[in-house]
């Protein structure tokens, strides 16, 4: 089912979405739609985890969650930086199309967007959010709890959470004081909080059908973890030396390669903890879980994506167009359906998500966005009952001093586009990963078939005066220091 966003919440699809795929087992096995846990890191290169060629740092329960599951290869992020990905997620329109396109953490979705909170809420799932948003501040039509989210806490502008020790988060519409952060304090290390309330999500809410979407802060700069990770790791590296912090608004430790590993290694255990719960709580086998990241790996700022060859072979990283800006992990797993240890080279996108999730329950998502439902390659054909369509072309594009970059891409065919002002540039992905050579001269044909396609790729973006960057204010007048 199909209608246009305009119309789509005067319709209730619940009733539809008992169907979902139920017929995939057995009732006694899968009594009701399954669970759906979407968890999204923050600036986690394509090449930082163990299942990606990672030889630095230790991410075993992601490594064992691709092992029981699916293993995506060609994924892409919604953008090359945070915010409009996150919108592209949310409202399963391309950068093109969606309405946050800037990354300031100030502009909303709009009231009138339809988010895969929405479309969930339609099928008749609780859903919750917990993490880091950046699509729309207090006060905004964007907040998740106008956004189809029964539950959020943590953080809502993503400058806000470019800081560890803030001395509150929200939780829905209220600020969520951190005690153990106030007068500089670094007690609360919000990733921990924001943890215990996902789990506890989970506990609540494990007697009827959840969509708990994690978009972990981890881990983007500062560079800050807690002393026990930070040991976990310390010495087994060489560091920078002097190491020099280019944010100087950022308390970073002074060691960033320990601590980076640090960051992602604690992520990866606190994602064995959601697992651990899904099993207690007899929700594992009824459970589909999504991990990715929100962009490339960062290139600057400390990370060090050079010596941890985070991004694998991919050319350049977050806020770039080349594949290293967008191509992401992408891990599933769904006991029972999924086949273990398998790998999958469908090229699909955060505007597919939404399509996907309202296939995989069974209800309508809008006719009018730019996704394409991914479910066949994740779940088989003979769970969907038809073949995996593919789209003929995939875009981005990203505001860049001024003048905008695109990129698309048509089959193995990609094309950038680093400024407006600049002719495209083309790659073969099959037989150049790393985008090392630009054959645009070689290939005139290919090349006009795309342009012809980016005259009507997109529509201008809307017109919103964005709330101030709130960490350039003195620190009195943020509200992130008390």
């Amino acid at each position: 089912m199909t209608i246009n966003r305009r119309d789509f919440l005067r319709y209730t699809t619940a009733a539809v979405a008992a169907a979902g795929l139920t017929g995939c087992r057995s009732q006694s096995v899968q009594p009701r739609r399954p669970n759906i846990i979407f968890i999204m890191a923050d600036d986690l290169g394509y090449g930082h985890l163990g299942c990606y060629g990672q030889e630095k740092i230790r991410t075993p329960y992601l490594d064992r969650m691709a092992e029981e599951g699916l293993r995506f290869t060609q994924c892409y992020a919604g953008s090359t930086v945070c915010a409009p990905s996150r919108s592209v997620l949310m409202t399963g329109m391309h950068s093109g199309h969606t309405s946050v396109r800037g990354n300031d953490g100030g502009t909303p979705l709009l009231a009138s967007d339809v988010t895969i909170g929405e479309v969930m809420k339609q099928a008749g799932y609780t859903t919750g959010v917990f993490g880091k948003w950046g699509i729309g501040d207090i006060g905004t039509s964007g907040v998740p709890n106008k956004q189809g989210f029964d539950e959020f806490f943590g953080y809502l502008h993503q400058v806000h959470c470019h800081f560890y020790y803030p001395w509150f988060l929200w939780e829905n519409d209220k600020q969520y004081e951190l005690p153990g952060n106030i007068g500089g304090k670094r007690e609360q290390y919000t990733h921990d909080v924001i943890v215990e309330k996902t789990l506890d999500f989970i506990r609540r809410r494990q007697d009827e059908p959840f969509f708990l979407y994690v978009p972990f802060t981890i881990p983007h700069t500062e560079l800050l973890v807690p002393e026990d990770s930070f040991k976990e790791y310390e010495g087994q590296f060489p560091e920078p030396s002097p190491y020099i912090n280019k944010r100087r608004h950022y308390a970073d430790q002074k060691a960033p390669r320990t601590t980076f590993a640090g960051m992602v290694t604690r992520m990866d255990k606190d994602i064995g903890r959601i697992f651990d719960l899904l099993k207690e709580t007899g929700l594992d086998e009824n459970t589909i879980v999504f991990f990715t990241s929100d962009n490339g790996g960062q290139t600057s700022g400390g990370p060090d994506l050079e010596f941890f060859e985070g991004n694998g072979p991919l050319r350049a990283g977050k806020g770039a167009l080349y594949e290293g800006g967008i191509r992401v992990p992408m891990l599933v797993r769904w006991p029972g359906v999924i086949p273990a240890g398998t790998t999958g080279d469908h090229p699909w996108a955060f505007w597919d998500v939404m399509p996907t999730l309202a296939e995989l329950t069974g209800t309508g998502a809008p006719e009018d966005i730019d996704g394409t439902s991914a479910l066949t390659s994740i779940v088989g054909e003979q769970f969907t009952g038809h073949s995996q369509q593919q789209s003929e072309f995939m875009y981005w594009e990203i505001p860049r001093g001024g003048k905008l970059a695109q990129a698309v891409r048509m089959g193995d065919w990609k094309a950038v586009r680093p400024s407006e002002d600049q002719p495209l540039e083309l790659y073969n992905l099959q037989t150049d990963i790393g985008e090392t050579r630009n054959i645009a001269d070689q290939h005139p044909d290919i090349v006009a078939i795309i342009g012809q396609y980016l005259k009507t790729a997109r529509v201008p973006p809307r017109e919103y005066e964005p709330e101030p960057v709130l960490w350039s204010l003195p620190a009195e007048e943020t509200g992130y220091v008390k």
